[in-house]
């Protein structure tokens, strides 16, 4: 009997042991669904330097969007909502309303 536990303890314990296995097996599952989760990322970010190397319409879209940029001979207007009444807090009575802002951005 004692043979037998000896001879079964590098199989339940030991260095190549099934708890081992296991282990190891659990980490590669993990590791396999962070690879993809990268993977697909990497997939993304591959679709979007391919539109931008060969397409100016995302390079166009990115600038306008990230950077503000205008074409040439365009004109920008921001629209500013009006702040509501009741949210204002009290001021003097001769102050005249602000008045909404337009803003240019630069041509490139």
């Amino acid at each position: 009997m004692i043979l037998i536990a000896l001879l079964q303890y590098p199989l339940w314990l030991g260095k190549g042991s099934w708890l081992r296995v296991w282990n190891v097996n659990q980490q590669i599952e993990d590791q396999k669904k962070i690879n993809k989760a990268y993977q697909q990322r990497n997939e993304t970010l591959g679709a979007e330097v391919r539109d931008l190397k060969q397409g100016s319409a995302a390079i166009e879209e990115r600038a306008r969007s990230e950077l503000g940029m205008v074409k040439q001979d365009e004109v920008f207007y921001q629209v500013v909502d009006q702040i509501k009444v009741k949210d204002l807090p009290p001021a003097n009575t001769t102050a005249t309303p602000a008045q909404p802002s337009v803003q240019k951005p630069q041509t490139h």
